[in-house]
């Protein structure tokens, strides 16, 4: 046997593994008498068979079985003496695999790429006041009154705040937008809807920004412009619509008091009580906040040191699961597949430029994992269990069941565990700057 590396790229490898003609016969006999051990004929004892006999009527399961024998010893014996670190085997050409010929198998190979691992301990990172403001505690507190607010009828003009029930007929240029997207009537023409009066972008852009001041019975036109690109409808962006809206109703919103009732409502007994809750979720959301921002630049200053090339297989994979989580969430959301289609060349590259970036910190992670010894535990697999089943309402023995059968689904899931306890590790010997959030600062 002869082994051969040839080098593609940094990380891609073809392993020819040759066998001469000894070699291959030897493996050929070796199938058919390990066939003739195992078959019973009609008068003959178990192995006395003669091989010819063994040969024709089983002459396609021995050819597979021996070319596979030979593949698989190529493949161990080749991986033994070259030493390799495989990701993941591209491609074979078993070539001529025959009795009384030699052999070459050429394996084409990703192989992880030699990591001098830069210095990951301290690491600067930054977060956020945990502690919230007396302002932030009023906000807070505000908000859940407007949660709990009843909307009661106004005989006034609408004022920011109100809630406007209207009908609305659009169209572009004259033309009724119904016609334009008639599978979109909610942008085309709604007999009755509720809008807030300058309140956060409903679903024309800009129409509640225009109802301050309008009364029971009005009439008007509103003018509004889509954004470019606007994906719920992209036929409509960047086009100027011209609304005609009648006003059905106007009605304001009335905060509840800050009594027992609502005390009770929040769980609290007074508004002290209140306010030292907000203050506690707050800090715990902060928190949370703060452990995901310094993961995230961690991320970042691990991908800006790393200088090493990456397997094309894992940046090709990366980038296609990345794709496919893209355009399931945009197809969710409305976005039509022919723009995905439109934008193909330009999401991939970006899809790509990402996924380079995030193979990489895996590999940066995995090797931290290894030097810190740090392993996935019984424990680790249990949390992800009971996580994932509260995730997916899934009883945790179905879960379990999957990772019997699947051992790739299971393998997949202690290497996520291992990037992010690794990931974790860094973070806490991270250096840490408090700062003020950009809502703190002073203009």
């Amino acid at each position: 046997m002869n082994i051969e590396l040839k080098d593609l790229s940094e990380t891609r490898k073809n392993l020819v593994v040759s066998f001469d003609q000894s070699e291959v016969e030897g493996e050929y006999q070796a199938v058919i008498g390990e066939f003739s051990r195992q078959t019973r004929l009609p008068g003959f004892r178990p192995g006395k068979a003669p091989a010819a006999m063994i040969l024709k009527r089983f002459a396609k399961e021995i050819t597979d079985e021996f070319k596979n024998k030979i593949v698989n010893k190529a493949y161990r014996s080749g991986l033994e003496q070259a030493k390799l670190d495989i990701i993941s085997v591209i491609n074979v050409e078993q070539g001529t695999i025959e009795p009384n010929l030699s052999s070459a198998i050429t394996f084409t190979l990703d192989v992880r790429p030699a990591i001098t691992l830069p210095d990951y301990a301290g690491l600067p990172t930054e977060i956020q006041p945990v502690e919230p403001t007396e302002a932030e505690v009023d906000a807070v507190v505000a908000n859940l009154r407007t949660e709990r607010a009843d909307f009661k009828v106004a005989d006034r003009a609408a004022q920011k705040g109100d809630y406007v029930k209207l009908a609305y007929e659009g169209s572009v240029d004259g033309k009724p937008i119904l016609e334009l997207v008639p599978d979109k009537q909610l942008y085309g023409k709604v007999p009755q809807t509720w809008e807030e009066v300058e309140g956060q972008e409903g679903v024309i852009p800009g129409l509640g920004a225009q109802l301050a001041g309008v009364k029971t019975g009005d009439k008007k036109d509103v003018t509004v412009t889509f954004p470019a690109g606007f994906s719920p409808v992209p036929a409509l962006g960047g086009k100027s619509a011209v609304y005609a809206v009648e006003i059905q109703e106007v009605r304001e919103r009335v905060l509840p008091p800050l009594d027992e009732e609502f005390f009770k409502s929040q769980q609290v007994d007074n508004l002290e009580a209140l306010r030292a809750k907000v203050r506690s979720e707050f800090k715990l959301r902060k928190d949370q906040e703060n452990r995901a921002a310094q993961r995230n630049q961690v991320r970042e200053a691990l991908a800006a040191r790393a200088n090493f090339s990456v397997p094309e297989s894992l940046v090709e994979s990366e980038t296609q699961n990345m794709l496919r989580q893209f355009i399931g969430e945009n197809l969710r959301r409305g976005v039509p597949q022919e723009q995905f289609e439109k934008d193909k060349k330009q999401l991939y590259e970006s899809a790509r430029q990402a996924a380079t970036s995030r193979v990489k910190v895996q590999l940066l992670l995995a090797k931290v994992a290894e030097q810190e010894k740090i392993t996935v535990t019984e424990k680790d697999i249990d949390d992800y269990i009971y996580r994932e089943a509260m995730r997916t309402r899934q009883s945790a023995e179905k879960l379990i069941k999957n990772f019997t059968k699947d051992r790739d689904q299971l393998r997949a899931v202690q290497q996520s565990i291992i990037f992010d306890k690794a990931l974790d590790f860094i973070v806490s010997k991270a250096t840490v700057s408090t700062i003020q959030s950009k809502t703190e600062q002073t203009p």
